[in-house]
Formats: C-alpha cells, sequence, structure tokens
C-alpha cells in the first residue's frame, strides 16, 4: 500500500510539473495520504483508551507531547535530510519498520494467548523483569518500538522471528528489481 500511494503521487508529482494536472490533484493525493495517516493514528488512540482506560487529560496531555514531539522531529528531519545518503536512510527505517511490524504480530499473539485462542508454545522463555520491567519507560519505549516484553512466550518469539524473517526474505527477492514510475 504505501508503495503505491509514493508511487501515486510521484507520477501526480511529474504530471503537474509536465503541466498535464493541476496543483488540485497534487492536494488531493497529498491530502489523502495526511488522512490515511491520521486515521491510523485515531484507531492507535482509540486502541489506547479502550485497553488501558487511560484517562481523557492524560490522553490530551499525551497527544500534545507527541504533537510537539513530532514537530520537532519533523524540523530536524528537514534540517538534516539533505545531509544523510538517502540509501543508509531508507536500509535502517526498513530496520526499524520491521522490527515494529514483528512487535506488533507478537504483541497480536500475547493478546491471542490471553484469550485462550491460541494455546501452543505458551511457555515463558525467559523473565527480564528485573533489568527492564514492561511498566518502566524504557520497557515502555522498546515495547512500542520493537515489541519487547520482558516475559516473552514461545510463541511470540516465533511469531516475532517468522515476521521478520519473511519481511527481510521479501525485501531480499524484490529488492534488486528497480520501480519505474511513468507519468499518467
Amino acid at each position: 500500500m504505501g508503495k503505491e500511494l509514493a508511487a501515486d503521487m510521484r507520477a501526480t508529482g511529474l504530471a503537474v510539473a509536465d503541466g498535464s494536472k493541476s496543483l488540485l490533484a497534487l492536494a488531493i493525493v497529498v491530502g489523502v495520504a495526511v488522512l490515511r495517516e491520521g486515521s491510523e493514528v485515531a484507531l492507535f488512540l482509540y486502541g489506547i483508551v479502550t485497553t488501558d482506560g487511560g484517562s481523557s487529560e492524560s490522553l490530551a496531555f499525551g497527544g500534545a507531547v507527541g504533537l510537539a514531539l513530532g514537530a520537532a522531529v519533523c524540523l530536524l528531519t528537514y534540517q538534516g535530510l539533505l545531509r544523510i545518503p538517502p540509501r543508509p536512510l531508507f536500509k535502517i527505517t526498513t530496520v526499524l519498520i520491521s522490527l515494529l511490524a514483528a512487535g506488533m504480530a507478537a504483541q497480536a499473539a500475547s493478546f491471542l494467548e490471553r484469550a485462550n485462542w491460541l494455546t501452543a508454545l505458551d511457555s515463558i522463555l525467559w523473565d527480564t523483569g528485573w533489568l527492564i520491567p514492561d511498566h518502566s519507560l524504557l520497557g515502555r519505549t522498546l515495547h512500542t518500538l520493537m515489541g519487547y516484553t520482558d516475559q516473552p512466550t514461545v510463541m511470540q518469539l516465533v511469531v516475532y522471528l517468522s515476521v521478520l524473517g519473511i519481511t527481510f526474505l521479501l525485501m531480499r527477492l524484490t529488492g534488486s528489481r528497480s520501480v519505474v514510475v511513468h507519468a499518467a
């Protein structure tokens, strides 16, 4: 979906540059992309409210802090993006997104285990709660970024490693081909 959206944006941008499409077309494509990302944020916040039971004040405060941090990151990214070579940048972001996806899949396995829908390989592998507890700031940060849990089950590890393996295998198989975008 992301590749298709980027290809659509690129094609629309080229068409606007050629003069075959108006700036309104580019604005609509960008607006749809922003709307899609906004809906993901709304779903994420809804999930927090329903599972964590957080108050509206804490949600508003967290949203404001997140917005401020996001603006700061955007400013820093804008200022430094031209200095970073694109190839290493995209490799690093690909790895980070892959870790995030694997963590989300492992968390889904954890939810299925708690609901007794997935009972195979549900024994706990290790307990690192003495070092980095789940409820600590570092534990929550690692959980958000890469799916850390201080007491993972065998199934969570299998799911995590499987998602990473499949992701990197598919990237390797499809990474050698270059994508050519033609203006419409």
